[in-house]
């Protein structure tokens, strides 16, 4: 009996050595082996942050970052493969005064520096709890797409050069509890939703420019420290909540009297409200917070006389009442000699030999100075506004007369095309886009220094390049009209193509919309070389039909290499990606690279051509602004609404573009089917091997996979918020690193096994 539980005990003992041995492995693997992916969105964020000296660490790519030790400027927590807190500490220099909104050599990021395509990459850090990025002289605007790191409990971005709003969708981070934007640029309004954040207890924005009201923020019963000194808000003292341990808004323009609801505030520990133009007497009830230990009130309109039977609190060890109007004696807890507490009065009228005091005329005399200076004021402010109006409107008229009387025709040619580049494109791009099209344009010149010049073709030329429009060289025909092969006299070939034009179009308005065309030159853009008018040049003659001559692609369409059923070459993974990342950037190009943008380029599998190296070029884009129809239900909601259809329009038509590539022409070619019964099925192993091309799953890693799956997914689904072609183009070239790196390891297993 004895020996049996002598051995079942020893039995016990094995099982859980082993189990604590298996448990401990998995603990060290799964704690510091950081995920591939992640280490490339780290390596990512650095090339963004253009290599700073305190990420130098991360040069060996070997080694695992989570097991780096952590540094003063460089702190990285990892949690089951996954980065939970990345703080960074730069050496930027200190806030500058001059900041105007763009980069500052040698002291912010460079001119090429993307903030939204940085938050694009650091969202893919989806596990992080922890960000602090600060004095790494980030710069721009915040873009809205900061709340994808839903999982964000802190985050810190201060000592930057953030300029603009805080972004409205902060208000869904409501994980957050310690928010700090101190030492930037932010230059509107105060939010008033910081009530959304329930969980929020530090809000820290000290130092930026916002301006305007303070919103009550009594419902945010968690917010602890609240630091808004140094800002330029002019509003009354709103309530606060009760729970409130700091309250900092020293140098704003806050005016009115100090709440009685700031006596009921008994945590209060630290209160600022210096440097601004708070009237009244103070609260007495103030001074004898049971927690209160730094009180801070100067430099304001402070007036009247403090009770002399005073309480100060027990912890209050330092006061500061000075540079206000103040009159009659000083209570006796404020005198410096009745207790060892710091106490500053000067600047008053105080009965009391100590410290700087003024005549007592001089607190009396104060407020009807300013009144009477504020009279004067206004006075002047008035005319000179009224001036202004006069001048104005004198200057309106004469403008009018002027462009009556020499430049009528001009005019009205100019506002036709206008409006109609209105109709069929996003005038009212965002300011970000607006700032980087300059950039874009530059970028887009690379590759097309051979390309010859648009000119216009005598239809003679055309008639003998295609043998009076034989059948034998016809093409095809779509909604923008039939398309012919041609080959000039000098023997280049060349697809030309006929389009009706509307009636309402004279010749002088048809050549300013092919101008604009002429101006669309990117790499994957089929080259416009030229176009042709049917008829004459007389008068306001109106043409019907126009005649586009084009590059000729060799090649083929994309469609007709995407199946095993296709007549030309099957594309593997990797080369349907650069397609897929060329007509990204050609679009990309077509919506900021040129202003106004252009948009609805009804994209499709068709009119992605591949020539003789395999590189893509989108064909038939931008033809909506010669076409006759047009789309009449989306104009009629507004021209802003119809623009941002139009901007989801290509990137819905880029998803089914996406979806095509997976899993071939004829599942795609079901849509609504497909979204219904088997869109979900890509999220699944099983559901993958069932719908995908054959020739993909052979030849993709499946996190790549992912990444375009999840693309697709948000393009065409109804459900989620349309990306932007740059979200777009960032996920493509995100899934080409992947499945790069997942390829170089698997050569470099395949040479292990064979050494």
């Amino acid at each position: 009996m004895g020996i049996a539980k002598k051995r079942e005990f020893f039995m016990g003992c094995c099982r859980s050595f082993l189990l604590f041995c298996f448990a401990s492995s998995f603990f060290f693997l799964g704690t510091h082996q950081l995920q591939s992916s992640q280490t490339q969105v780290l390596l990512q964020l650095r090339k963004h942050l253009e290599y700073p000296r305190q990420l130098e660490i991360w040069n060996d790519h070997t080694i695992d970052f989570c097991s780096i030790s952590s540094l003063s400027q460089v702190h990285m927590t990892c949690l089951d493969n996954l980065v939970t807190e990345l703080r960074v500490l730069g050496d930027k220099p200190a806030k500058v005064n001059d900041f105007n909104g763009f980069s500052i050599p040698n002291q912010t990021l460079s001119e090429a520096f993307s903030l939204d395509s940085f938050v694009t990459t650091l969202a893919r850090l989806n596990s992080l709890k922890v960000l602090s990025l600060v004095s790494l002289g980030i710069w721009g605007q915040l873009p809205d797409k900061i709340h994808r790191l839903s999982s964000l409990q802190y985050l810190d971005l201060s000592s930057n050069y953030l300029f603009g709003s805080i972004p409205p969708k902060v208000s869904a981070m409501v994980k957050l509890q310690t928010l700090k934007f101190d030492d930037n640029f932010l230059n509107e309004t105060m939010p008033n939703w910081f009530d959304s954040l329930s969980n929020i207890t530090t809000l820290s924005l000290r130092n930026n420019q916002l301006k305007g009201s303070l919103p009550d923020l009594s419902s945010s019963s968690s917010l602890h420290v609240l630091d808004l000194s140094g800002n330029k808000l002019n509003s009354k003292l709103p309530s606060m909540p009760k729970g409130l341990v700091m309250l900092l808004l020293s140098n704003n323009s806050f005016s009115g009297d100090i709440p009685k609801e700031y006596c009921t505030l008994s945590g209060l520990q630290h209160l600022d409200m210096s440097h601004n133009a708070i009237r009244g007497t103070p609260l007495a009830a103030i001074f004898s917070l049971p927690n209160m230990s730094y009180l801070n009130l100067a430099s304001n309109l402070l007036s009247g006389s403090l009770p002399g039977h005073l309480i100060c609190g027990s912890k209050l060890d330092y006061i500061d009442i000075s540079n206000n109007s103040l009159t009659g004696e000083l209570p006796f807890c404020l005198r410096t000699e009745s207790e060892k507490r710091v106490v500053k009065f000067g600047g008053n009228c105080l009965s009391i030999g100590m410290q700087h005091q003024h005549e007592l005329s001089y607190c009396k005399e104060v407020s009807p100075k300013e009144k009477q200076s504020g009279g004067k004021d206004v006075g002047i402010l008035v005319g000179v506004i009224l001036g202004l109006v006069v001048l104005t409107v004198l200057l309106v008229l004469s403008f009018i007369i002027f462009c009556r009387r020499y430049c009528p025709r001009g005019i009205s040619e100019q506002h036709l095309l206008h409006k109609s580049v209105e109709d069929n494109s996003a005038v009212g791009l965002s300011s970000e886009i607006l700032a980087n099209a300059r950039y874009i344009s530059q970028a887009a010149k690379v590759g097309i220094q051979g390309l010859p010049v648009c000119r216009a073709f005598a239809l003679e030329e055309l008639m003998e390049a295609t043998n009076n429009f034989d059948n034998s060289v016809f093409l095809g025909e779509g909604s923008y009209g039939k398309l012919y092969k041609g080959r000039l006299y000098n023997g280049t070939l060349v697809s030309i193509r006929c389009l009706p034009l509307s009636k309402k179009y004279s010749i002088r308005n048809v050549k300013l919309r092919l101008d604009l065309l002429a101006k669309l030159r990117h790499p994957h853009l089929v080259c416009l070389l030229g176009h042709c008018l049917d008829g004459g040049v007389r008068g306001d003659y109106s043409p019907n039909k126009v005649y586009l001559v084009s590059e000729y692609v060799p090649n083929g369409n994309l469609r007709a290499h995407l199946s095993g059923n296709s007549p030309g070459k099957v594309l593997d993974w990797s080369e349907r990606l650069a397609v897929l990342i060329s007509v990204a950037k050609a679009v990309h190009f077509l919506h900021s690279g040129i202003i106004p943008g252009f948009f609805c380029n009804r994209l499709k599998t068709n009119n992605i051509l591949l020539n003789e190296n395999g590189m893509a070029k989108l064909s038939d884009y931008g033809l909506s602004i010669l076409a006759e129809e047009t789309d009449k239900s989306k104009a009629s909601d507004g021209v802003s609404s119809w623009q941002m259809t139009s901007l989801e329009d290509d990137a819905y038509s880029f998803g089914y573009i996406l979806l095509e590539a997976l899993v071939g022409p004829s599942k795609s070619d079901r849509r609504e089917a497909f979204m219904q019964n088997d869109m979900a099925s890509l999220n699944s192993l099983d559901g993958r091997k069932r719908i995908v091309e054959p020739i993909v799953l052979a030849t993709c890693s499946q996190e790549s996979l992912s990444i375009v799956i999840s693309i697709t997914n948000k393009c065409i689904c109804p459900e989620s918020s349309c990306p932007s072609f740059e979200d777009i183009l960032w996920n493509l070239q995100y899934a080409v690193q992947v499945q790069t790196t997942a390829d170089g390891d698997r050569r470099f297993d395949s040479a292990s096994h064979q050494y």
